[in-house]
């Protein structure tokens, strides 16, 4: 049986990911107001440090953990706030769970979309551009710090869909 704080957070999610899909945005007044219950939720809970605690460190692990592609410009602001607020309800170690599950499920997300828009061509270019620094570095070259190349987006994702998906599956799998 999920308790109240679940069914709260799937409602969020999933009116985050009806609103990505439909507007492809996430309003940050859902966000604010995700953050500002879960908070409150916490405190309600027990005592006030420890609830607190887990708030600001779910928080921050869901910000933290999808921030690398939104500096990659692989993902909206939007989505990054949205994790980071779905870490607020949950705490550090479940945001990493819908974090990780979010990443496979909008990976899957990204490779149907590819597919099926046949932008296949331009869709690996983006991928080598982006990756080719990076493996450059790890096999030991010097490399001087340049700046990403501008290349043409191939589509958005809707990462709202991905991260209500990842969090359902996980308030899920808590409870079988």
């Amino acid at each position: 049986m999920l308790n109240a704080i679940e069914v709260i957070l799937i409602c969020l999610v999933a009116q985050a990911a009806v609103t990505d899909l439909a507007m492809r945005k996430i309003p940050n007044v859902l966000i604010l107001s995700g953050l500002l219950l879960a908070m409150i939720l916490h405190l309600l809970g027990g005592q006030p440090w420890a609830p607190l605690s887990q708030w600001l460190a779910g928080t921050l692990a869901g910000f933290f953990l999808f921030l690398p592609l939104y500096l990659l410009r692989g993902m909206a602001a939007g989505d990054v706030k949205l994790m980071a607020m779905v870490g607020a309800f949950v705490g550090p170690s479940a945001a990493v769970q819908i974090g990780l599950l979010a990443y496979v499920i909008g990976g899957v997300l990204a490779v149907l979309l590819l597919l099926c828009g046949g932008r296949r061509r331009e869709g690996w270019r983006n991928v080598v551009l982006v990756c080719k620094p990076l493996l450059w570095r790890l096999l030991g070259l010097p490399l001087a710090p340049v700046p990403l190349a501008s290349i043409a987006s191939v589509g958005g994702i809707p990462y709202g869909v991905a991260i209500a998906l990842g969090t359902s599956g996980v308030v899920a799998w808590a409870h079988r």
